[in-house]
């Protein structure tokens, strides 16, 4: 394994870095005032467009796509370094680069197991930034930790499906920009276990499409990732062509699609962890409490050393599963995503909640990102299957070897 940037990845890191000091960090300021002031609910600062206009002219644009005929054509070990920096401001960086959940996630579906026309349709404007998506598998009423449980029905009837059930925390469905919804539920309930999920794409305008509501993260709209929304599906009909691959193959659509997503939440994470060090780092050397900087109290070293050793062991994973999602698949680095995804946004809760401790009240507030950054760290322990159910599957499979 070799984790040494190569020639391409240190010439976009480069200007990711320059764009970051430029034009990020300067609009972070821009961006609250204009949230708190001028911004509808769910929509996006005008900000955020400036600096996609940025980023576009740069050609630091569809970075997450590995896919040269759509995306940048970076592997996953070559889009890490660039995906951690971006998570140093994970509330603009990524959308700036069009790199942001969920609309990711849904392009790289659309460009894996959309049709043609399905492509056209919608992943066009979605690689161009006109228009975002939502993803909607979640389910109020069942433990959607088991996407097997989903209820939503998708029967057909002729030359279309009728859709009825009820999601939540749909993300990217509370964005004023979304116009298309990805929608995961049961087209034969007699199949196989596995096979019983098909998945539709699915107009925002389309009748009988109803969203009540976003719900908030920690208090938080997460208009980053488009607000989370419940939705209704009140006999919804689409037509046959807007299914997603063939009926049946839903839940094996979904593994596909959450797997890379995994591991970009993860990359973001580690930038994320960096951004809180450097906050505490900074906060400790400026204060003084009981006669000395608060840098020279050996609790506040013994965080920042730990902090350190928790994030480079966590970055080497992530660049070894990087490695080897590109090199065997997916498939091969099962494990690998897993435990990333376990233990990523843990270590990012543990550094993020030592530099706010580390900032007093301030931490808690709005003046620093901490706060933010701690409730996105702390949601990722649910967001594409909690803990419970990864640490579940890892130890089946390391029990495997065993038996």
């Amino acid at each position: 394994m070799d984790f040494a940037f190569d020639a391409r990845t240190e010439e976009l890191r480069a200007e990711l870095l320059a764009f970051m000091d430029e034009f990020v960090y300067p609009a972070e300021p821009v961006f609250a005032e204009q949230l708190a002031t001028s911004t509808p609910q769910w929509a996006r600062p005008a900000v955020v467009e400036e600096l996609k206009s940025q980023a576009r002219a740069r050609g630091l644009w569809n970075l997450f796509l590995p896919d040269a005929e759509h995306g940048a054509g970076l592997t996953n070990l070559q889009y890490a370094p660039l995906a951690e920096i971006t998570g140093r401001s994970p509330a603009i960086a990524p959308e700036a680069l069009n790199c942001a959940a969920p609309d990711t996630g849904n392009m790289e579906l659309l460009a894996e197991f959309g049709s043609p026309e399905q492509q056209q349709r919608w992943l066009t404007p979605l690689l161009d930034g006109r228009i975002r998506s939502a993803f909607c598998m979640t389910e109020p009423e069942v433990a959607s930790s088991d996407a097997t449980n989903v209820a939503t029905r998708i029967d057909r009837d002729g030359d279309h499906y009728v859709i009825n059930g009820h999601k939540w925390w749909s993300s990217g469905a509370m964005s004023p920009q979304c116009e298309i919804l990805i929608v995961m539920g049961k087209t034969d309930s007699s199949a196989e276990r596995h096979q019983q999920q098909s998945m539709v794409l699915v107009p925002t305008d389309t009748p009988g499409v109803t969203i009540r509501r976003g719900v908030h993260v920690f208090g938080y709209t997460d208009s980053a990732h488009g607000g989370h929304g419940e939705v209704e599906f009140r006999d919804v009909r689409v037509p046959v062509s807007n299914l997603i691959g063939g009926e049946g193959t839903g839940f094996a659509i979904a593994q596909a699609r959450l797997g890379p997503g995994r591991i970009h939440h993860c990359m973001r994470l580690i930038g994320m962890a960096e951004r809180a060090l450097e906050l505490m780092c900074r906060r400790v050397s400026a204060r003084v409490a009981f006669g000395k900087p608060l840098a020279q109290q050996g609790v506040i070293q013994e965080w920042i050393a730990e902090a350190r050793v928790r994030i480079e062991g966590a970055r080497l994973l992530v660049l070894k599963t990087a490695w080897l999602m590109d090199t065997v698949g997916n498939k091969g680095a099962h494990t690998e995503i897993q435990a990333i995804k376990i233990g990523t946004p843990l270590m990012a809760e543990w550094v993020i909640d030592k530099a706010i401790q580390a900032h007093g009240g301030g931490g808690v507030s709005q003046d620093f990102p901490l706060a933010q950054l701690w409730a996105q760290a702390r949601l990722l322990r649910l967001a594409d299957g909690p803990d419970e159910v990864h640490r579940m599957s890892l130890a089946k499979r390391e029990l495997k070897r065993y038996q």
